[in-house]
């Protein structure tokens, strides 16, 4: 909880900084220095007369209609503060050891004549309130007088009485400082847990901070909601007896309760309690005959003003209530009986919140406090229960009956099914947009004149433009190469590709936000409307990543076709070289034997030779074609190509 507040002390003359020991001073006593033009707000002024503008400074603050209620505390010598007719002062030597006591002391002397001040209007309002209470016959206004003086003395927005009925479940506001006309007004107990706690308890309930308050558990966001701070409820008791509540609410800006505040409120709840008891027991005594009387003079005029009414609403199909000023069915329609399961017997005098069985007991009770304010009452939502146990959702408007009675015409309408309608729909819908956005494919729709009216993530990922970008500016012909959206639409209206209003799968080429062309698998169709063109909607498969796949399997296609020709190659050469080197071998044996059986001068030698050295040149090119690992050719005569023998058999790269 937050400190008091420092205490406002005028400092004369006006200076851009004060001297240090008087606002050490001000400082120690929890004061803060104001200017003279708040001196309203202060009750003490201190007066630097060791200044040479301090005597002009302090005449010109007595002049002012505050200045001149001020104590004045002066700094000054002797005779020329004497001459001031100020009381209390001490020289300027004294100021760091004298002034925090001299504060201390007036600012006491204040604050005890204030509370005294405070004592004796306090004393006035009792007085005041008891002689009313013993004078007055009319309890209802003097009640009404009585929240209306508490609610102007402690400054809040709103003090109520309320009685309790004898089962104490219920409470009636029988009185209310910003109402005149709040009377009678059945409130339920479960909405007011402080209410309950002085009923459990019977002793007084001081409830500060009151959102975060443990007590209010259930009630925060509307307590939150109304602005309420602080709160007390104060019992009206007679010999141990709760009969009622004292019901106090105040905003951020009053504060907390003073215990001088609590214990006033405490003696005029037990006052009023007690002349509360007086009254209806002076009340039974003496009218209750013509009260009967009036009452049943009052029931035979209403009853034949409603039934007007009720002869205009039994054929409507609607729900219509009619209930007075206390929330109470006085007539309702044979729609609205059928619809909440009631006998016209079981509706007539029931609370509105007991007919309907509202989920929210607020509810109700809020839009017919609008109404009686002269409010629009508009239509609401009310989740509600049946007395034969079926939930329904009602859509209720009111307007007030403008015979000056006070009762409020309530339509009734059963909307279960539409909401439940309204609520699957809204799911389909979220789920379907989910869906789209979910979508890797671009899907993209559009008017009859080409603006985009749906954009998904997919069609930014390959588009290259923000959803709110493309639903505000792009026209869908800009998606598309020149003449593409005009030769799309006319496959569209062909029967040719894919029946008429349909395209089947087709490649297509569209155009991102930076002008780059993207290959795509296109779907598109026309979506009619009894025959008429509405809209298209195509969707898009990116197939830029298709294609560089469809690249990469035909380079390892040609590689693998490269490898097997080598490999063929490679055997064939095994294999040819394994068959020539038998009759090679032969070949080069039999001439080496005739070498060496000839001379060299023999004719002979030189053709066995020459045999011999072919022979050898052949076994090398076979040895060479037994060492090829790769196909690798080499020009021939013309276009022709042969085997490169050296590179192929070679095992450098």
């Amino acid at each position: 909880m937050a400190g008091p507040l420092p205490k406002p002390v005028v400092l004369v003359p006006q200076r851009p900084q004060a001297p240090g020991a008087i606002l050490r001073a001000l400082k120690e006593v929890g004061a803060i220095a104001v200017e003279p033009s708040r001196a309203e707000e202060a009750e003490l002024a201190v007066a630097d007369l060791s200044l040479p503008e301090g005597e002009k400074a302090l005449a010109d603050l007595r002049e002012t209609p505050a200045g001149g209620r001020l104590s004045i505390i002066a700094i000054g010598e002797l005779p020329a503060v004497s001459e001031l007719g100020v009381a209390d002062f001490l020289t300027p030597a004294a100021v760091e050891r004298e002034l925090p006591g001299r504060l201390r002391a007036a600012l006491a002397r204040h604050q005890a004549l204030k509370e005294a001040h405070q004592r004796q209007r306090d004393l006035s309002l009792l007085l005041k309130l008891t002689g009313d209470y013993a004078e007055s016959l009319e309890v209802e206004d003097l009640l009404h007088g009585v929240t209306r003086r508490l609610a102007e003395e402690m400054d809040i927005a709103r003090a109520s009485l309320v009685v309790l009925d004898e089962a104490q479940g219920a409470g009636f506001i029988v009185a209310a400082s910003d109402d005149a006309a709040l009377k009678d007004l059945r409130i339920e107990l479960s909405r007011y847990p402080e209410i309950r706690e002085v009923v459990r308890t019977g002793k007084p309930v001081i409830v500060e901070d009151a959102p975060t308050h443990p007590l209010l558990e259930g009630v925060k966001s509307q307590v939150a909601a109304r602005g309420i701070q602080n709160i007390a409820a104060l019992p009206l008791a007679v010999r141990g007896k709760v009969l009622g509540v004292l019901l106090l609410r105040a905003s951020s800006r009053r504060g907390a309760f003073t215990s001088r505040e609590i214990d006033l409120l405490a003696t005029v709840a037990h006052a009023t309690a007690v002349a509360f008891r007086n009254a209806r027991h002076l009340e039974s005594i003496r009218g209750q005959s013509e009260r009967e009387k009036n009452a049943r003079i009052a029931a035979e005029e209403r009853a034949r003003n409603l039934k007007r009414y009720e002869s205009y609403f039994e054929h409507l199909s609607d729900g219509i209530a009619i209930v007075d000023e206390s929330a109470r069915v006085l007539s309702l329609n044979p729609a609205g009986l059928r619809l909440l399961d009631l006998s016209a017997q079981e509706a007539q005098g029931r609370h509105v919140n007991s007919a309907i069985n509202p989920a929210d007991d607020g509810l109700m009770l809020d839009l017919l406090l609008r109404v009686a304010r002269g409010e629009q009452g508009g239509e609401v939502d009310v989740q509600a229960r049946t007395i034969a146990g079926r939930r329904l959702t009602l859509s209720v408007s009111a307007s007030p009956i403008p015979d000056g009675s006070g009762a409020t015409i309530l339509s009734m309408r059963d909307v279960t099914q539409a909401r439940r309608l309204a609520d699957e729909l809204r799911q389909t819908k979220d789920f379907l947009e989910r869906l789209i956005d979910s979508s890797v494919d671009a899907i993209i729709a559009a008017d009859m004149k080409g603006k985009v009216v749906l954009f998904n993530k997919g069609a930014e990922a390959i588009c290259a433009y923000a959803a709110e970008e493309a639903l505000a500016n792009l026209n869908v012909r800009d998606l598309y190469p020149p003449g593409e959206a005009k030769a799309v639409m006319a496959k569209l209206r062909s029967p040719d590709f894919g029946g008429k209003g349909r395209l089947t799968v087709s490649r297509q080429e569209i155009v991102t936000k930076k002008g780059e062309r993207v290959p795509v698998n296109m779907t598109a169709s026309i979506i009619y409307e009894s025959e008429r063109e509405t809209a298209t909607v195509g969707i898009f498969s990116d197939l830029r990543d298709r294609m560089q796949l469809e690249r990469k399997l035909s380079d390892a296609q040609t590689r693998l076709e490269e490898s097997e020709r080598n490999a063929v190659i490679v055997a064939l050469a095994g294999t040819a070289a394994h068959e020539l080197n038998q009759p090679l071998t032969s070949v080069m044996g039999y001439a080496e034997l005739l070498k060496r059986k000839l001379k060299e001068t023999d004719f002979a030698y030189r053709p066995v030779d020459i045999i011999y050295r072919e022979a050898e040149r052949m076994a090398e090119i076979v040895r060479k074609i037994g060492k090829i690992t790769r196909y690798e050719t080499k020009s021939y005569i013309g276009a022709a190509k042969i085997l490169d023998l050296e590179k192929a058999s070679s095992h450098e790269e």
